[in-house]
């Protein structure tokens, strides 16, 4: 373990990365100075969460005095590399760490990392349960990274034998100079590029899973994602495939036929379980399913413990998580879909008429493919936040006896909620995949489908 006593550490951040990051740090001697645009009555929580840690808060800003005498900085995944504070600390040789690269530089057991445009989420979640069934006492599965909590906090809980299963997001990975042993990239799609700018760059953030690997690592690839797939020049050690289709025979990994998910390893064939046990909808959940079978698979889990982490699994929350029946009409919360692709995938869920709910604040992401799904697909649309007029612009006015039959435009979620319900008839779907991130009126995606939940729950 590193030696941080006395060392100067300026953490920007004071969400939940950056806090479990001071704590850390604060345990083991380190100077830290937690920093936040916010004010110091907005971080009222915050300082009550650190209370007994000798932290330096402050807050208000990113002044480039921060900078003096300061050791290292630690940025936590929603902040912007061109912030003014973290060009100077270049400028200045500051090293830029964050909490997942130290992670991994000090963990003392192999650590299998996930990323992807969509359904990382519900991936490691999956791998985590499997991890958990085939460990076994006194080790542990430990999940964490970009879902739950940050395991930097962790770290020395954490045995050789115990298996470690981490998400990381792009805003994570661009910082990152070390790679998991086990690293999968499950699909590249469209996302961010109100923070990464151009593909190039989410691509290339993306890549960094993979880019510092060594010869005796493994990574995971999906062969039908173009972007995925195209990093496959750049793997060091044993390339791992998952998809739909059965692959060549020089490919190792997972696939469906017939019903059966398969692992092909050096052309020979092992049945892991039936696609009916999947309980969770839609084709872009079978690819989950099958990129964590194939992550399991590399990391040597059992195919026992992969069947078990896969039945009963119905998902995790704002994931096409289903909320309530009312008067006939299926209600599911999607918040998850910030970007118009994960709501195109969330389309293909369901066979239902729809009424889709969007909105929200824009990415700065192309919405054609979308709005050309809507008007094949979507009975009724109901959009509302800061870019209901331009994907309402984008899906263009309808004409009559086509879809979408009704748009409707709404300022506010709940309003938004209240228009579905008097559209929705018995039989329908009324579905929030927004399309764009909640920072127009929540703190995250979490809180939308919270509140989402509830006011649906309140329809009487």
């Amino acid at each position: 373990m590193k030696n941080w006593r006395n060392l100067r550490a300026l953490v920007i951040g004071a969400a939940r990365q950056g806090l479990a990051l001071g704590r850390y740090l604060a345990r083991r001697g380190a100077r830290v100075i937690l920093n936040d645009q916010r004010s110091d009555d907005q971080l009222q929580a915050e300082k009550d969460a650190m209370q007994g840690f000798e932290i330096e808060w402050r807050t208000g800003g990113h002044p480039l005095e921060l900078l003096d005498g300061v050791d290292v900085v630690f940025v936590s995944g929603g902040v912007p590399l061109e912030l003014p504070l973290l060009v100077e600390a270049v400028r200045r040789g500051i090293p830029l760490s964050n909490d997942s690269q130290l992670f991994l530089e000090q963990v003392i057991c192999p650590v299998i990392g996930i990323t992807g445009s969509a359904g990382k989420t519900t991936t490691t979640a999956l791998v985590g349960r499997m991890a958990q069934a085939d460990v076994r006492p006194p080790n542990k599965a430990w999940v964490g990274g970009n879902i739950g909590n940050p395991l930097i906090e962790f770290l020395e809980e954490i045995k050789p034998d115990d298996r470690v299963v981490l998400e990381l997001s792009s805003f994570q990975l661009e910082l990152m100079s070390v790679s998991p042993h086990v690293a999968a990239v499950l699909n590249i799609t469209p996302n961010h590029l109100d923070r990464h700018k151009t593909m190039e760059s989410y691509v290339a953030a993306k890549a960094h899973i993979i880019d510092f690997q060594k010869s005796g690592d493994i990574a995971i690839l999906n062969r039908e994602d173009n972007r995925s797939w195209g990093l496959r020049d750049r793997v060091k050690g044993r390339l791992i495939t998952f998809g739909v289709e059965r692959p060549s025979q020089k490919l190792d990994g997972t696939f469906l036929e017939e019903g059966q998910i398969y692992w092909q390893c050096n052309g020979d064939l092992v049945i892991l379980l039936s696609a009916s046990e999947i309980l969770l909808r839609g084709e872009h959940n079978l690819l989950n399913v099958l990129a964590a079978c194939a992550i399991a698979m590399a990391a040597g889990f059992s195919p026992d413990s992969i069947r078990e982490g896969v039945r009963g699994f119905r998902g995790v929350a704002h994931r096409l998580e289903h909320v309530r029946t009312w008067r006939g009409v299926e209600w599911y919360n999607d918040s998850i879909a910030t970007a118009p692709e994960r709501v195109r995938a969330a389309l293909r869920a369901f066979n239902e008429p729809i009424v889709l709910l969007l909105g929200g604040r824009d990415k700065h992401l192309p919405w054609d493919e979308l709005a050309a799904d809507i008007r094949r697909r979507v009975d009724h649309v109901v959009v509302f936040g800061e870019a209901a007029e331009k994907i309402q612009q984008a899906i263009g006015t309808p004409s009559f006896g086509e879809r979408p039959f009704t748009i409707t435009r709404c300022d506010r979620l709940e309003e938004a909620i209240q228009a579905a319900a008097d559209v929705a008839e018995a039989g329908d779907v009324v579905l929030l995949s927004p399309g764009c991130t909640s920072f127009d009126a929540f703190k995250d995606f979490e809180e939308r489908g919270e509140v989402y939940r509830l006011w649906v729950n309140r329809l009487p």
